[in-house]
């Protein structure tokens, strides 16, 4: 038995392997900044090479692309580089000031490996600057003659002021040079557009990581909670909607007793600088993330919105993606998650409260979903009276009883006169969260094909058939999983075994 888990292991290192390298190094570069101590000057566009351009431009949240080149060599564009700075800091990396709107890049073409893409884009002169929507950049390129290009030459931004109003030309809007963070006319209520939820993707992600930041700067992994948090991992594995995350946690949890031992905040392992360091730098949900900002759940102000609207994305949405006889083993797994992970605590004894009142388990995924969306109106209609009564509610995204008409009007009956409660179909309300939190939340990436079903990916759709249940031996159930379709008829035995089983509740 020994030597089957041992293959499974060397399989699942090499699947790892593949996937690690799936994006070239340099797309990190959104986030760089150069050392200010040092002197130098912080870059807020993003270096762009052959070895990155497609992956970058692909992935990018952003719903624009800039993509200037230019030659390291060449005086004018030496002079130009403060003007595309001063635009570029509107933009892009955490501190942005409008953040996920237009992505600022730069390809030098002055460097060999760049050749044949400056020449797919027929850069003629230096700096050359292209604008359009970031997967049409992708395998693509630019022609002077060609009639239908869907790439524009911008022609007239050879200063920050003409290649800012340029811009506001295109898209309708009115920024500054002077912006600062969350001085933002084009931030938009999103509670009628049902399309917009196709955005917080980026922001399950961004909440993804910063969930797993705070338990590792908190030490919160103990050995009364390394439990809990295998389960979600094995949630997360199982069904998170960003197929980086789902990679991430596959690989947290392959190598779960090494990056989490159950004395890791012992004294001894404290002045292990380099298990801390492995740790600290692993990136659940890939390099690229945390990105720094949020898109659709920014908040009119910096301490609204954000990681707690990101956190309830992704709870709604694995509640949406999970299978009847998986509901009760993702009810637990998610109110072990917030009892022993939230660090709000009337926010984490609200929930905890409500996950304790309920008495008989989960056999639906209907009746799951259902819950959850009962459970996050009941604390918005607690907030709501707090934030009113201390005027700390967000007044372009106000707190409220959730669908609102506009998103789902089939949702609503009618509202009692007597309490003013609103009587709501639930066949209908399930209907909606299954399309909102499920298809229309992963169309933005479906759309650019960053969800394409790769070998890898495939077989990591096979982990729910051993991940649901079972917390041990974490590494040979994920080695299943991933090693190869040899185990297929393994994985669907583990899969029929879970459904079988009858659910019990099993937390804290």
């Amino acid at each position: 038995m020994s030597q089957i888990y041992l293959v499974l292991s060397l399989l699942s290192l090499l699947w790892l392997r593949s996937g690690a390298t799936s994006v070239s190094s340099g797309s990190r570069s959104i986030l760089r900044a150069i050392d200010a101590e040092k002197g130098d000057v912080r870059d807020y566009a993003v270096d762009l090479n052959v070895t990155n351009f497609d992956a970058v431009l692909r992935d990018t949240p952003a719903t624009f692309a800039v993509v200037e080149f230019f030659a390291h060599w060449c005086p004018a564009c030496r002079n130009y580089k403060p003007h595309y700075e001063k635009v570029a800091r509107l933009f892009n990396g955490p501190d942005a000031v409008h953040p996920g709107i237009i992505l600022m890049t730069r390809v030098d073409c002055a460097s060999k490996i760049n050749t044949k893409l400056c020449d797919k884009f027929s850069v003629g002169h230096y700096p050359m600057l292209f604008w359009g929507h970031p997967p049409k950049f992708v395998s693509g390129g630019w022609e002077p003659k060609q009639e239908k290009n869907e790439l524009r030459v911008i022609d007239d931004g050879r200063t920050a002021d003409k290649l800012l109003h340029w811009i506001n030309k295109q898209i309708g809007s009115s920024f500054g040079l002077d912006d600062e963070k969350f001085e933002n006319e084009h931030l938009s209520s999103n509670g009628s557009d049902p399309g917009q939820i196709a955005r917080a993707v980026y922001d399950v992600e961004e909440a993804t990581s910063t969930a797993f930041d705070i338990i590792l700067e908190q030490k919160m992994i103990k050995s009364e909670t390394r439990a809990s948090l295998i389960k979600f991992l094995q949630l997360l594995v199982a069904h998170h909607p960003s197929r980086r995350c789902r990679k991430g946690s596959a690989e947290v949890l392959v190598n779960f007793d090494d990056l989490c031992p159950s004395d890791m905040w012992s004294t001894e392992k404290q002045e292990d600088s380099d298990g801390k360091s492995a740790l600290r730098n692993f990136q659940i949900c890939g390099k690229d993330v945390p990105r720094g900002y949020w898109m659709f759940c920014r908040g009119s102000k910096n301490d609204t919105r954000g990681f707690s609207c990101g956190l309830w994305v992704l709870l709604h949405s694995l509640s949406v993606r999970i299978e009847d006889g998986e509901s009760q083993f993702a009810f637990t797994a998610i109110c072990e998650f917030v009892h022993n992970f939230f660090i709000c605590e009337e926010c984490r004894q609200h929930f905890y409260d409500m996950c304790s009142s309920v008495s008989n388990p989960f056999n639906k995924t209907r009746d799951f979903a259902l819950w959850l969306w009962s459970a996050h109106n009941k604390v918005n209609e607690r907030l709501i009276k707090e934030e009113a009564s201390l005027g700390t509610e967000d007044p372009k995204f106000p707190k409220m009883i959730w669908p609102p008409k506009q998103l789902c009007s089939s949702c609503h009956l009618r509202r009692s006169q007597r309490n003013n409660s609103i009587d709501w179909d639930q066949d209908e309300v399930f209907k909606f969260l299954s399309n909102y939190y499920g298809k229309t939340l992963v169309s933005l990436y479906k759309d650019k094909k960053i969800l394409g079903k790769d070998g890898a990916d495939v077989a990591l759709e096979d982990l729910v058939a051993s991940t649901n249940a079972l917390v041990v031996p974490v590494g040979a159930a994920l080695a299943i999983a991933v090693a190869s379709c040899a185990f297929g008829a393994l994985a669907c035995y583990w899969r029929s075994q879970q459904k079988s089983r009858k659910p019990r509740r099993n937390w804290n």
